[in-house]
């Protein structure tokens, strides 16, 4: 029985083998955020809450470029499955054009109306002044992010998980190593505060790419193999690529938006507030880390297996990680709880936070903590399990539909008519888009409708599977 559920030796030894580096990539790609905010924290609320508002316009665009990564990883995983390596170059090369010209719009609007930009936040002149001089200098590593975003998930998805393991360790070295010296002026830098955060961003964030394509080159691992296969889709490539990996774009655009949107909210309830979103924020994306390897180890196993037709054991698979990724966060989620108070305090090393912004924190990360195996259930079913399958729409209608039929509005009203304090409202907001979720999401996952192959050998797979189910009924 617990193997059923919790999986056997065979099932653990390849999941933490493909878990494990990726979800300490993304420990170090978190560290990279955790550097800043805590560097930062130490020239007061206005500074922390700039930086924090500033970077969320680089958030908006990571995570909208996250979408044309797992929309890659929906044909990746399957073609890898068969081993069509030349078809696996060739969506690469799509997702790398896409995300090229995403960057760029928000590089170019960043320069063109830094303003304007943080006004969606906070119009607090001297919040929207730092904020401004950040953005300015922050937007440059746009494209640099973008790529590394997308080499490293089509590294994950042939395998090759240690090279951006290594590669973010590199690049969260030296982030630290310039953010201490240009934010306070060491090692006969300038001192330079906010501008010196950003600078330190945009520096390390463009070592990340280089990196991965001379590893890449000196491995001669499939990424870097017959580069020609990157340029060589046609009209219908392209069409079938977004037929599968629209709905994924679209949830991420569409999700994003919508958190930039409770992230105003939040922000004109006061920047003392937002300082202390901004604190939970880094630690809570450094704990998310684990769960972000373990639905990469679930989209490479279960996409893996459906390609291959082997329809049973992405079945297995899937429950396992079904099972699992609730479990760990109830055990996560207990060390937040427990340890946040002095988690928050490292936060105030300089003694410049003010005691609203550090009791918040403390209150809406108890909560998140409780709350977080509740947060992944919808996490896991469709980033991992849906995703994987290939059924994008309904992961879309299950992201999408959580956050703006429900949580949005609920934040709305519980702001904006009947006023309620800051804490009421972030529950509130959390609740009413991950209990909706959860119910929709496991309602899908045990109708077993999300196996949607894209490769011959799983539509053959998917057939057989369905004639045994109805020999045996």
């Amino acid at each position: 029985m617990l193997t059923k559920y919790l999986g056997g030796k065979p099932f653990w030894r390849v999941a933490i083998r493909l878990a494990l580096p990726i979800a300490i990539q993304n420990m170090l790609t978190s560290s990279f955020a955790l550097i800043d905010t805590l560097m930062v924290s130490q020239l007061g609320d206005v500074a922390l809450s700039a930086v924090g508002m500033a970077g969320q316009w680089g958030w908006f665009m990571t995570i909208i470029t996250f979408g044309v990564c797992s929309g890659m990883s929906v044909f990746a995983a399957q073609y890898w499955g068969v081993r069509n390596l030349k078809a696996m170059r060739r969506v690469l090369g799509l997702a790398l054009c896409i995300g090229g010209i995403i960057s760029l719009l928000f590089f170019l609007c960043a320069q063109c109306f830094p303003v304007q930009i943080i006004h969606l936040f906070n119009k607090e002149p001297a919040v929207v002044s730092a904020a401004t001089d950040y953005i300015r200098i922050a937007c440059c590593s746009y494209p640099a992010i973008v790529f590394t975003v997308i080499l490293s998930g089509f590294l994950r998805n042939i395998e090759k998980v240690q090279v951006p393991m290594y590669v973010s360790l590199v690049t969260t070295v030296l982030n630290a190593f310039l953010n201490y010296a240009l934010i306070f002026g060491k090692f006969s830098f300038p001192k330079m505060g906010v501008r010196g955060a950003a600078a330190a961003t945009c520096i390390s964030a463009w070592i990340g790419p280089v990196l991965l394509i001379v590893i890449s080159i000196a491995q001669r691992n499939h990424m870097v193999r017959h580069p020609k296969d990157l340029i060589s889709f046609r009209r219908e490539h392209i069409v079938t690529f977004f037929k599968r990996a629209a709905p994924v774009m679209f949830n991420e655009f569409v999700w994003s938006l919508g958190i930039v949107i409770l992230q105003t909210i939040y922000a004109n309830m006061g920047y003392e507030y937002y300082a202390a979103v901004s604190i939970l924020k880094t630690f809570v994306d450094l704990s998310f880390a684990f769960f972000v390897g373990l639905g990469n180890a679930c989209v490479i196993m279960v996409g893996k297996s459906v390609g291959a037709g082997k329809i049973q054991t992405a079945l297995d698979d899937a429950r396992r990680f079904a099972v699992l990724i609730p479990l760990i966060s109830f055990i996560v989620g207990l060390l937040l709880v427990f340890f946040r108070v002095p988690l928050v305090s490292t936060f105030n090393l300089g003694n410049n936070v003010s005691d609203l912004t550090l009791a918040t924190a403390q209150a809406i990360t108890l909560f998140c903590g409780l709350e977080l195996p509740l947060r992944n259930i919808g996490y896991i079913q469709v980033v991992g399990i849906f995703r994987s399958g290939g059924d994008t729409v309904y992961g879309m209608i299950c992201d999408v539909g959580g956050l703006w039929i429900f949580s949005i509005p609920a934040a709305v009203l519980a702001a904006a008519v009947f006023h309620l304090p800051f804490l009421s409202v972030f529950i509130i907001a959390y609740l009413a888009e991950d209990l909706p979720k959860a119910v929709i999401c496991l309602r899908r996952y045990y109708s077993k409708k999300w196996i949607k192959p894209v490769t011959e050998e799983g539509l053959a797979g998917l057939d057989a599977y369905h004639a045994e189910i109805k020999k045996a009924n």
